[in-house]
């Protein structure tokens, strides 16, 4: 789809919001290592689970305040007085069952970068550390598998289209849109 600036994009990303446009030219796909941007983006999909993405984005600096700064460490202890605050901050999606699970969330992330040594080695290791190019797709064998495996280690809302999507957002899983200028992109480690 030929955006206004003469880019042809993904369809999905809404040409209105610049929020959007930011998000898919700059992080959608793209790899990411580092273990703090993938806690972040672990809790913001699964607040997503059931809603737009969009919805999420566009309250995503509210999310980064009212989580700390998505520091694992605080989100990771909180308890009832942090439970009820977020459940009353408009800002953010109040899901009391999704609050609570970014608690239950963090402890099995930390739990499971310090078997792997970081989470992203635990992430990348079920691709060698490659980028998987697929389309048109809302759940793979890789993301049955992803899902089995960190509901096993205890962790909510991480069923396999919510992963799919987490892979996507983090670049495991490249899946722009043919015609999309940023289709099958190749980014180097």
């Amino acid at each position: 789809m030929m955006w206004r600036d003469g880019i042809n994009r993904c369809a999905w990303a809404n040409p209105k919001n610049d929020l959007y446009i930011n998000y898919h030219d700059n992080e959608w796909g793209v790899p990411v290592y580092n273990d703090h941007r993938l806690f972040e983006m672990l809790i913001l999909e699964s607040f997503q689970a059931g809603l737009s993405w969009e919805c999420v984005l566009n309250k995503r600096e509210a999310f980064r305040r009212a989580f700390d700064g998505f520091d694992i460490n605080k989100v990771m202890n909180y308890g009832e007085e942090k439970f009820i605050q977020l459940s009353l901050n408009k800002g953010i999606i109040r899901n009391r069952r999704k609050i609570e699970s970014s608690v239950t969330n963090a402890r099995a992330f930390l739990n499971i970068a310090q078997e792997w040594g970081s989470f992203s080695d635990y992430l990348w290791h079920w691709t060698d550390g490659n980028v998987v190019h697929e389309y048109n797709l809302t759940t793979s064998p890789l993301s049955d598998a992803i899902s089995a495996d960190l509901k096993k280690r205890g962790m909510k809302f991480t069923g396999s289209i919510m992963v799919y999507s987490y892979l996507q957002a983090v670049g495991v899983i490249e899946s722009h849109q043919e015609g999309c200028y940023l289709h099958g992109a190749n980014y180097c480690r």
